[in-house]
């Protein structure tokens, strides 16, 4: 089984939207440079690099007979991962975490046992990865290749290795660093964080989408990877290094407190995920919550409003920052009939998280309302953690680990949920500008009654 259908000939003529995602790959770049604190600084090797970077990976990933190979050869791993995963969620909580019994007995998928539960159990397997050192080598080989080809510092390398993995945990890798970063240093290491998902989540994604969208997890992964230099570029871009970084040109060893035995650290991984589990509950909960509150009472002004302005529809925060959202939807090369859906899901991730965005785009390809580009691109666009929810989380913990960097950290902090929302942003048109209809395995349509 392979993630994509045959080899394209992308050589021929580029199509509409495709030179739209390309036109948008510009527009995303030429922001990040309008926020620039001072353009005379801006590293031009880094830029000439990042691009390269996700160039190559996209048309790897989208174009050649070998990325279409090992992706598909990873979107097959991942899966049959996040199956043996469910076991013991199985175990302990039988038909509720199998989505075969749960589908048959009309309940459907359940969220939190066949979702959440395996966050812990993936959790606890990147521990163990971590205990034996496997980890750990992942993360230098990535992190020397990004110092090398883009110059950027140890510790930034790292923290940009970490987060195609990791998520929050990526701070803990560069702890000892935390205290003597630059400003420049923490907008990169805020954006990385946002602008992707950590690996104990992508089963989450999956179990969501896989029935309607089978090669997910393939295009999960590789929307992380295309992610890391999007939002490295864009964050040096913005806020340019103008002091030197204590680990510039030096390749700094992960930090990781060693657990005493495999078995710890299988209860640590544990425990870790099951705070996760609670802490994604719990947000979800209240969000979505408040969410539906807030937009109740913005339904019910609206009423009063519309006929006094001739309007007509539902009035909704995500609503409001889908029309935000839809000139950017429009850059990344989404189909016109689309561009609504899909500035939709980026609102609702925006101010909800990812989780009910991409519930709402399986919804949207299980019932054929969107096309399979348009899901495509969704898909890369919603692929991280660039939401307000995140921004609480990513700097409060980062704000925890090194309390004597509060008000740098503070001072770049939406700047770097700006930066990481654009990053998403050029993934998407990254993967609009190399799919296209004989290259990827589209979104499977629903059958027709």
């Amino acid at each position: 089984m392979t993630l994509f259908l045959t080899r394209s000939s992308f050589g021929k003529a580029m199509n509409t939207f495709q030179a739209i995602s390309l036109l948008g790959i510009a527009v995303f770049t030429l922001i990040a440079w309008a926020l620039s604190r001072d353009i005379k600084r801006i590293n031009y090797r880094l830029l000439f690099w990042g691009f390269a970077l996700q160039f190559a990976f996209a048309w790897f990933v989208f174009q050649s007979a070998a990325g279409q190979n090992l992706f598909g050869g990873i979107n097959v791993a991942v899966i049959a991962t996040v199956d043996a995963a469910l076991e013991g969620p199985k175990f302990v909580f039988g038909s509720l975490a199998d989505p075969v019994a749960s589908e048959k007995n009309g309940i459907g998928f359940l969220l939190f046992f066949q979702g959440l539960s395996t966050v812990l159990v993936i959790s606890a397997l990147l521990a163990i990865l971590y205990h034996v050192g496997i980890m750990s080598r992942l993360l230098k080989l990535f992190a020397a290749v990004f110092s090398v080809l883009t110059r950027i510092s140890g510790a930034e390398s790292l923290v940009a290795a970490a987060n195609m993995f990791v998520g929050n945990e990526s701070l803990l890798a560069i702890r000892p660093c935390l205290p003597k970063l630059t400003r420049s240093e923490w907008c990169v290491v805020l954006s990385c964080c946002m602008a992707t998902i950590s690996a104990n989540v992508i089963g989450l994604y999956v179990g969501v989408l896989r029935d309607v969208f089978p090669s997910i997890a393939g295009h999960l992964v590789s929307a992380t990877i295309i992610s890391i230099p999007a939002a490295v570029l864009l964050a040096k871009l913005a806020v340019p290094e103008t002091e030197t970084p204590e680990t510039l040109g030096v390749r700094i060893e992960p930090h990781y407190e060693k657990e005493n035995s495999l078995v710890e650290a299988v209860l640590s991984g544990g425990e870790n995920g099951f705070k996760m589990i609670v802490g994604i509950t719990t947000m979800l909960i209240a969000v979505v919550g408040l969410l539906a509150i807030a937009n109740l009472l913005l339904g019910w002004g609206g009423n009063q409003v519309n006929p006094l302005l001739g309007l007509a529809g539902n009035w909704s925060i995500q609503g409001a920052l889908s029309y935000v959202f839809y000139p950017f939807v429009w850059l990344m090369g989404v189909p016109s009939a689309d561009i609504s859906v899909v500035a939709n899901l980026l609102g609702t991730r925006m101010v909800a998280t990812e989780i009910p965005a991409y519930f709402a785009l399986a919804q949207l390809i299980g019932e054929n309302v969107i096309e399979p580009r348009s899901a495509v691109i969704a898909a890369y666009a919603l692929c991280g953690f660039t939401h307000l929810p995140s921004l609480a989380i990513f700097v409060g913990g980062a704000a925890a680990l090194a309390p004597s960097r509060k008000a740098d950290i503070a001072a770049v902090a939406w700047k770097a949920l700006f930066i990481a929302t654009l990053a998403c942003l050029m993934t998407g048109a990254m993967a609009g500008l190399f799919c296209d209809h004989s290259t990827v395995l589209l979104p499977t349509p629903a059958p027709q009654p």
